[in-house]
């Protein structure tokens, strides 16, 4: 079979007819896996009926906990998994099932997954019963568009956003447990763990990010790219710099490849880590990596920045963060920008500033949050601005024709046989060589939980 067949009509009549078999089997396994959830949640049912035997025979309580381990024991047994293990599904299949029966039905009926299933499952169980009908139905929405992987981002959100008061307790809880350890590996090496606030773990990483690649690629100017100062409009960021490119040799010999950057950015990172903490600076890098900050998105709702309101503040990429330091970040910002939502979809409908600048690019970071192929989770700010119809084509510069891809997606789009349109609403809609088109929703769009609270007059 020769390569203009195997790539032309022949080869797409072949994948669309392979398609649907591959979704009918998704869908068969997520039945498969639903259907063993509910079975063990039965055998919940007859571990709670054997305690109840057992307390009424007058057991002593120092034996509560057999049944369970005799369960554990036969069903691990039977599964060729430790009984441990069966122990942790036991519990997880019983709260799904009772806890959030909507989504272990539209799980048995293949609709959604266990990836699906377990993001909403681990974002609701911390909620109260008066918030969990509100939470799993909002969640189940976006789950029945969304892909598994960027479920649990989803999830958080919407539960913070359903019961924003248990969120911040939640988060303060976890912010008491920040702490730094080391676990040693073999070779000589050591793993350095920090748990920290997301805001300055995010904020960290960028630096780093940020000074690794000025090392890989050169020095030069490090003064701030005066458009990363504030990404989201009631949502306030720290400073980043902007990239530098390599200064060209003279001479162009072998001298300019002897002093190459060979390492990786991972290891360029690992090492200037390494020179902050123990030298207080990049020392063995220098040459300006010092001005280089952080940077995090952060949306605060105007009403929580003012003290009125407890919506909760969200980190792009990661998921809510407590007000105080939201509203620390705003006040040190040295720009805002304000972002307009549709109060019916929670949709971007615009963004200004009081001082000039790239509007349209802030709108577009605002309203995509990250690369706008289906499942795609790369942060907008990693993205290139695409125009939809070519600009060459007389495609216009403006919102509705501009949006943002990752470097792989966006190289899908424009070299294989993958179509992109927009939709009103900032829906991307892409059409595969099979004929078959799949939608991507703006992150706000998705996440949104109307106000039910009446207003403060």
């Amino acid at each position: 079979m020769g390569h203009a067949e195997t790539t032309g009509i022949g080869a797409w009549t072949a994948l669309n007819a392979l398609v649907p078999d591959l979704v009918e089997a998704h869908r068969a396994v997520a039945v498969a896996q639903a259907t063993e959830a509910r079975l063990l949640a039965t055998a919940v049912d007859l571990l709670l009926a054997r305690e109840e035997q057992l307390r009424a025979a007058g057991a002593r309580l120092s034996d509560a906990d057999l049944p369970l381990r005799e369960l554990s024991a036969e069903l691990g047994a039977a599964l060729r998994l430790s009984d441990r293990a069966v122990q942790r599904r036991l519990g997880d299949a019983s709260s799904l099932v009772t806890g959030f029966p909507a989504t272990a039905q539209a799980w048995q009926q293949g609709v959604i997954d266990a990836g699906h299933a377990g993001a909403i499952l681990a974002a609701g169980l911390p909620l109260g019963p008066e918030h969990r009908s509100r939470f799993e139905d909002l969640a189940l929405t976006a789950a029945r568009t969304e892909s598994a992987g960027r479920m649990p981002d989803i999830a958080r959100v919407i539960a913070a956003r359903v019961d924003p008061e248990g969120a911040a307790d939640r988060i303060a809880t976890r912010q008491a447990d920040r702490r730094v350890r080391v676990v040693d590996l073999d070779d000589g090496m050591a793993r350095l763990l920090a748990d920290l606030p997301a805001t300055l773990a995010h904020a960290i990483h960028d630096r780093l990010t940020s000074m690794a690649v000025t090392v890989r690629d050169g020095n030069g100017d490090h003064s701030p790219d005066p458009t990363a100062a504030a990404d989201v409009i009631g949502a306030p960021t720290v400073v980043t710099t902007g990239r530098t490119r390599p200064e060209s040799d003279s001479d162009g010999g072998a001298d300019a490849d002897a002093g190459a950057e060979t390492r990786s950015i991972d290891q360029i990172r690992a090492d200037i880590l390494s020179d902050l903490l123990l030298g207080g600076a990049p020392v063995a890098h220098g040459d300006g990596l010092a001005a280089i900050t952080g940077h995090v998105q952060v949306t605060v709702p105007a009403r929580t920045l003012t003290g009125v309101g407890n919506a909760p503040a969200l980190l792009a990429g990661n998921g809510p963060i407590d007000a105080d330091t939201a509203r620390c970040l705003a006040g040190a910002a040295p720009g805002w920008d304000r972002v307009f939502t549709d109060p019916y979809t929670g949709g971007v409908l615009a963004v200004d500033r009081y001082r000039p600048s790239e509007a349209l690019k802030r709108y577009l970071r605002a309203r995509d949050e990250r690369c706008r192929f289906p499942g795609c989770r790369r942060q907008a700010r990693g993205c290139d601005l695409d125009h939809t119809i070519d600009a060459a084509l007389g495609g216009p510069t403006c919102a509705h024709n501009l949006c943002h891809f990752c470097r792989r997606h966006h190289t899908l789009k424009h070299a294989t046989a993958w179509q992109v349109r927009q939709l009103q609403g900032g829906i991307i809609e892409w059409r595969s060589p099979t004929g078959r088109t799949y939608r991507d929703r703006p992150p706000a769009t998705v996440t949104f939980v109307p106000d039910t609270d009446p207003p403060p007059f």
